[in-house]
């Protein structure tokens, strides 16, 4: 057996670890008995500190070193190269957390989450307090363990989002909040028409079966995923065959399911369609969370709140709520869930005012890493910043600080990744569209092969083969820039508001 085959067949046990741990966090999410946490808070540490000892230990170090003196003449972009490359790198990381604390941060963060669920329920932020001010000291010993030079959210920013500094994500948002800020106040004054249809009564089995048929025909293959309800919408994989979604449902809010199933199915379509090579290795992923949400964001709101996208389905939707929805047109319902309002909660946002979303939780969670504001003062903070970002507030926790699912887990550094998604979103969007001049025009056919084709060569296939900035000249031909996404949502809303091009 080469050196190669032996480093494989050790990174393959250490995902198939990871692999069973990810589908007691998915059961844990979707149908686990609401007694069940705390042995399952045991069960999931076991595996996350098995699946650490075995990737830290002095045994990978040795698998590296012989293979990557093996595979020295390959070209630099081979998958074996970058095998190589990237696990070293994870590998250097990994090596610096101890492996009693990776088991106790999985152990608490899911005591954590099932605290959440229960106060968020009930409204009650004093019952999560003390389970959020654990998750920060681990994110704050995360960061110690990694270390850091500029900032301790560097060190937690870079598992999601490789290479990326604090510095530049403040330089970006300075940016979208000059540009955006003008521009929702000025689309939201314009915004105009029916929007009452978007509060009738939907039946939530209606709602699932068309999102998933519509998921379908984007390419989402129900052979190898399904669709489950879950409290805060999320993507999981256990290898590239087996990709599941979730939504959930609210019958008076049909869009909240529809355009959850579409933002997953981008985050599934991603996954399902990473190279079979790279199976069962550190490379059968997405190459960050930046370059996943640029795909869910995609398939949400580029493809998803398109008017072509509409123009196609709009028949089917119609006639899966014909008591809802006779008497509405493809094009009034287009402009009702593309409207430009204020609203309490990020993943019911519109696209013009969901970067503030971000913004409002990265100031929050930067603050509160570096000491500068306490957990126990977060619910004012987050109502002083809420004013701040949108001249409103929230009339509880519930639908204010507890109403996303990402601290709950201790996962700090993680919110910034969808505005940057949103930016790449577009400049991919654009390559695809330059590469591929018809793929608007099959939209509006329910066509979307080239699309999904273009994307798989030429994003998907990599799975992590390289670092995002790597990858973003590699498939757009030059770095994150905010001009595409800014000049899509000038193209798109002045058509929808009216004003200048």
């Amino acid at each position: 057996m080469t050196a190669l085959e032996q480093l494989k067949n050790h990174l393959g046990e250490i995902h198939d670890l990871k692999n069973a741990s990810h589908v007691l966090g998915w059961d844990q999410q979707t149908y686990m008995p609401s007694g069940g946490g705390e042995a399952r808070a045991h069960a999931i540490g076991t595996l996350e500190r098995l699946s650490h000892e075995k990737f830290a230990s002095d045994d990978t170090a040795r698998l590296l070193d012989a293979a990557e003196r093996e595979t020295q003449n390959l070209p630099p972009d081979s998958d074996e190269a970058c095998l190589i490359r990237i696990t070293r790198r994870d590998y250097e990381k990994s090596r610096k957390l101890p492996d009693e604390f990776v088991a106790a941060w999985a152990r608490d963060a899911i005591r954590s989450n099932e605290v959440w669920r229960h106060a968020r329920g009930a409204n009650d932020f004093a019952a999560f307090q003390p389970h959020l001010e654990k998750m920060l000291d681990y994110a704050r010993r995360q960061a110690d363990y990694y270390g850091y030079e500029a900032h301790p959210y560097d060190a937690l920013l870079d598992d999601y989002e490789p290479e990326m500094k604090t510095a530049q994500v403040r330089e970006i948002f300075a940016e979208l909040r000059r540009e955006q800020v003008p521009l929702a106040q000025k689309w939201a004054q314009a915004s105009a028409g029916r929007s009452d249809f978007l509060n009738r009564e939907y039946s939530p089995q209606q709602q699932g079966e068309i999102g998933l048929r519509m998921a379908q025909a984007f390419g989402y293959d129900t052979a190898r995923g399904r669709l489950d309800i879950a409290p805060h919408p999320f993507c999981t994989n256990f290898g590239r065959d087996d990709v599941r979604i979730t939504t959930r449902y609210d019958k008076n809010q049909p869009a909240q399911a529809i355009f959850g199933i579409f933002h997953e199915t981008g985050h599934a379509l991603y996954e399902q369609n990473t190279a079979p090579a790279l199976a069962r290795t550190p490379l059968a992923a997405g190459a960050s969370m930046m370059f996943h949400e640029s795909q869910s964001r995609l398939w949400e709101n580029i493809v998803g709140r398109s008017r072509a996208l509409w123009q196609h389905f709009w028949p089917q939707f119609q006639a899966a709520f014909p008591h809802n929805l006779a008497d509405v047109s493809a094009e009034e319902w287009y402009r009702a869930i593309n409207r430009v309002e204020s609203s309490l909660i990020r993943v019911e946002a519109d696209e013009v005012t969901y970067n503030l979303h971000i913004m409002l939780r990265f100031d929050l969670e930067v603050a509160m890493l570096a000491g500068e504001l306490e957990v126990r003062d977060l619910p004012e903070a987050w109502r002083a910043k809420m004013q701040e970002y949108f001249a409103m507030s929230p009339p509880d926790d519930r639908d204010g600080v507890m109403q996303d699912t990402h601290w709950s887990s201790g996962s700090f550094g993680y919110f910034p990744t969808y505005a940057l998604g949103n930016l790449m979103s577009a400049q991919i969007w654009d390559t695809a569209r330059a590469a591929a001049p018809g793929i608007g025009d099959e939209l509006a056919r329910g066509e979307f092969s080239t699309l999904r084709g273009w994307l798989c060569d030429n994003l998907y296939v990599h799975g992590r083969k390289f670092l995002p900035p790597e990858l973003a000249l590699k498939v757009t031909g030059r770095p994150l820039e905010a001009a595409p996404y800014l000049n899509y949502l000038k193209l798109k809303y002045n058509d929808l508001c009216g004003g200048d091009q």
